[in-house]
């Protein structure tokens, strides 16, 4: 039983679609970070100046002013947006890109199957005309009468 499920296992760990899985997880998650840095570091920085030198991480509504009680301060309570809208940008950007990767693929898929079919077409035997097909039909005929009108 033992040995059974170590095989189970191997077989299935094996199987190409789980080895493209696993691959595509991992380069997955390094594209995330890579585009994660892009938004953070590149394009929110420069939308930030384009606006007026706006840092949106730091971009929050104010629902509770800080205050200070009992010589302790409390701290202010927010709604910090600009975070939300900087990983609202890093899925666009992410979703983009997957929509434009998954097009390219798309597009050279269909190609190879339009020339693995023009290339089955120009190999693969012409259907004879009709004329062809009435001829072989006569030919058919003859022969099948010709022993029986000999005798």
């Amino acid at each position: 039983m033992k040995s059974s499920f170590w095989t189970d296992f191997k077989n299935f760990a094996m199987r190409g679609n789980v080895i493209d899985l696993a691959v595509g997880v991992i380069i997955g998650g390094a594209f995330g970070k890579i585009v994660s840095s892009l938004v953070a570091d590149i394009i929110m920085p420069l939308l930030g100046v384009l606006v007026g030198g706006i840092n949106f991480t730091d971009l929050k509504w104010v629902l509770k002013a800080p205050r200070e009680v009992d010589g302790v301060e409390q701290a202010a309570v927010t709604l910090n947006y600009g975070n939300f809208l900087q990983t609202t940008f890093d899925f666009l950007i992410i979703a983009f890109s997957i929509f434009l990767f998954i097009k390219l693929v798309t597009r050279l898929t269909e190609k190879r199957k339009a020339q693995a079919q023009a290339q089955a077409q120009a190999t693969a035997p012409a259907e004879p005309s009709a004329e062809v097909k009435l001829l072989t039909e006569i030919r058919d005929l003859l022969k099948a009468q010709e022993p029986t009108s000999s005798k």
